[in-house]
């Protein structure tokens, strides 16, 4: 049985970070446009920051862009988000509506050290680039 999983890790895992990553982008897209049934932040407040990490941040994870980077901002905006508006409330995620910004948290530091993945443009750029590399050297 571990076999047979382990074979579908890497697409799992590309699956995955595409999917959240969108998820997170939408997010963001409810703040800065107002869309998907949300009101648009008002410029230049924390609101419009956290929309713009979201949207941006959360694109280039889904595309497998910069991913390291974005999904490390996007960690630690979701540990800020947590412990200035749900850790006032009370310490338990579940009890204070924080299980959302805990688990967007957790999930982006992990895409931060485990990396893009094989499906990914970052990958598809260190491909290309080992390959202008290997034209150069011959």
């Amino acid at each position: 049985m571990t076999q047979l999983l382990s074979k579908y890790s890497p697409h799992v895992y590309a699956v995955t970070r595409v999917v959240v990553g969108f998820l997170f982008a939408c997010h963001g897209a409810q703040k800065l446009f107002g869309v998907l049934g949300s009101v648009q932040e008002e410029l230049g407040g924390m609101g419009m920051m956290a929309g713009m990490i979201e949207f941006f941040a959360g694109t280039l994870v889904a595309i497998g862009l910069l991913t390291r980077l974005a999904a490390l901002v996007a960690s630690g905006e979701m540990a800020i988000a947590y412990f200035k508006v749900h850790a006032p409330i009370g310490f338990w995620p579940i009890l204070n509506g924080g299980e959302w910004a805990v688990l967007y948290c957790f999930f982006f530091l992990y895409v931060a050290t485990n990396g893009p993945g094989g499906f990914s443009a970052d990958s598809a750029v260190d491909r290309y680039r080992k390959t202008l590399h290997a034209g150069k050297v011959s």
